[in-house]
């Protein structure tokens, strides 16, 4: 290292101690004000309520309606201009920010004297009449100011903002004040999930549930669970993987249409699309199939899609995708037709199969199926291609352990992954009713668990085929990754950007 190089070392390490201290010595600064604030008899923290009549943006939006009368507002001082015996400051309020106009001899000099001492970052409440400066900004002429919080941290630089982002995910609250758009990314969401519930429900006649978080089997998909103890019971019990299996035993009960949103939980790796706890939504339409939740999925991420963008075309990092019905459809068979060069219309065996499996190295090539070969290769050569929307079908039934065979074809079962850019948001099965044949599945899943090939497989569920046993009708049933049709609609470059507080490793 030369010295030109150490001596730059060197003094950003002196730049960056300086700006901490500089940094304490603010915060030292806030709190002696605060306990001035207080010795004055003016605590803002024993302050319990201020009544809120209008917000920045209704003031702004609806002006004429708003003129000349006296408004009650609250939100945090973003910004001052203190000139004298007048100032100017900019509030925040959920919707947005309004100017402020506050002069010495309105709210006294006495009252002037203590506002001037407030900080960016301070929370307040105003009253006052509503006009529009000489240079056409609408504003609030103050007549009262009630400091309702002291804020003792100090804000980002109001030019550079908040940028870092492993700072922006994990000081979420301060993300939320300093950058509006992400502040729009959540209320978003929120229309987003809202509008999901209302066409299960209004327009397709879905009851919503609630089922265990915490179980002693997880169950419905192929993962690594979290894995707790109930110390009062004094058994191991797991966080949810899946609500799919509990949602079925509602079928058998008689609720004919039921769906689930909530969070659901996998020990396995992060990265831009998975994050260890996750929003999805699953739901069990009885005496449905796979067509019925194609249709379902077609539309409800469409309605997402029209309700918060007004138009059934997502605009994603540079990239279109027109999700109005009908979407697109292959086999998973042809897709290794297409995108790797197999043809499994002439590799009928596992042997045949196991021959392919070499030629890729694929993993336990000796032993695999036919049907796990299809499978291995269209994850590795395949899903990179399926920019969709489009759903896949066919899935092998070595894959696919709570879904109903084909007829057709006993090797591949009723099942859809529905893909857009490249990613899985759906997945949905005409599902396996058969108690006998859903217990040697069980089986089989959980001998790959005890011998260790395969530590993800599904575990035995003996109450599940219990439940089947008393009788499940035929019954679609259908899994939403909520979180990457947000990430889709929003345009958000990582699952990190729409989860109020993802997952991070402690400082």
């Amino acid at each position: 290292m030369t010295n030109v190089e150490t001596k730059k070392i060197h003094a950003a390490e002196e730049v960056e101690e300086f700006s901490e201290e500089k940094l304490n010595e603010q915060r030292l600064i806030r709190r002696e004000k605060l306990k001035k604030l207080q010795d004055m008899g003016r605590n803002p923290f024993l302050i319990e309520e201020w009544i809120v009549d209008a917000h920045s943006m209704n003031i702004k939006n609806n002006y004429e309606a708003y003129e000349g009368k006296t408004v009650t507002c609250a939100g945090r001082i973003m910004a001052n201009r203190h000139m004298g015996k007048a100032s100017f400051i900019d509030i925040q309020d959920k919707m947005g920010r309004i100017q402020c106009y506050i002069r010495q001899d309105v709210i006294t000099p006495e009252e002037y004297e203590v506002f001037v001492t407030y900080d960016i970052g301070d929370i307040v409440g105003v009253v006052g009449n509503v006009f529009t400066t000489k240079h056409g900004e609408v504003s609030i002429k103050i007549s009262q100011i009630t400091l309702l919080t002291k804020s003792l941290q100090v804000l980002p630089n109001k030019f550079q903002g908040l940028k870092d982002l492993d700072i922006r995910y994990r000081q979420r609250y301060v993300d939320l004040i300093m950058n509006p758009e992400v502040r729009e990314t959540f209320i978003t969401r929120a229309s987003i999930i809202k509008e999901i519930r209302r066409y299960l429900e209004e327009e397709k006649g879905f009851l919503e549930v609630d089922t265990p978080i915490l179980t002693t089997i997880a169950g419905g998909a192929n993962a690594r669970p979290f894995e707790t103890h109930h110390n009062t019971l004094d058994i191991d019990m797991k966080l949810r993987i899946s609500n799919e299996l509990y949602l079925k035993r509602l079928i058998v009960g008689g609720l004919d249409r039921v769906y689930e949103m909530g969070k659901m939980f996998r020990n396995e790796g992060m990265d831009r699309n998975h994050n260890p706890e996750f929003t999805s939504m699953e739901l069990y339409q009885a005496y449905g199939n796979m067509e019925d939740m194609i249709d379902i999925t077609e539309n409800v991420i469409a309605a997402a899609a029209m309700k918060v963008n007004g138009t059934t075309v997502i605009e994603y990092q540079g990239k279109q995708f027109d999700v109005k019905p009908p979407w697109a459809r292959i086999t998973m068979q042809d897709a290794v037709k297409k995108w790797v060069g197999v043809d499994f219309d002439e590799v009928q065996t596992d042997e045949q199969a196991r021959e392919v499996a070499k030629k890729y190295k694929l993993e336990n090539a000796k032993t695999i199926s036919r049907g796990l070969v299809i499978a291995a290769l269209f994850e590795e050569y395949c899903e990179k291609h399926l920019e969709g929307p489009i759903f896949v079908i066919g899935h092998p039934v070595e894959i696919s352990p709570l879904s109903k065979r084909d007829p057709l074809d006993p090797r591949i079962t009723r099942r859809f992954e529905a893909y857009i850019n490249c990613w899985e948001v759906a997945n949905a099965f005409s599902e396996l009713n058969d108690p006998i044949d859903q217990y040697q599945r069980f089986k089989e899943q959980q001998a790959q668990l005890d011998d260790g090939s395969d530590e993800e497989a599904h575990p035995m569920d003996e109450d599940f085929v219990n439940a089947l046993e008393v009788g499940m009708p035929p019954t679609g049933g259908l899994g939403i990754g909520i979180d990457r049709v947000i990430i889709l609609i929003t345009n958000s470059p990582s699952i990190r950007d729409i989860i109020l507080f993802p997952t991070m490793k402690p400082l």
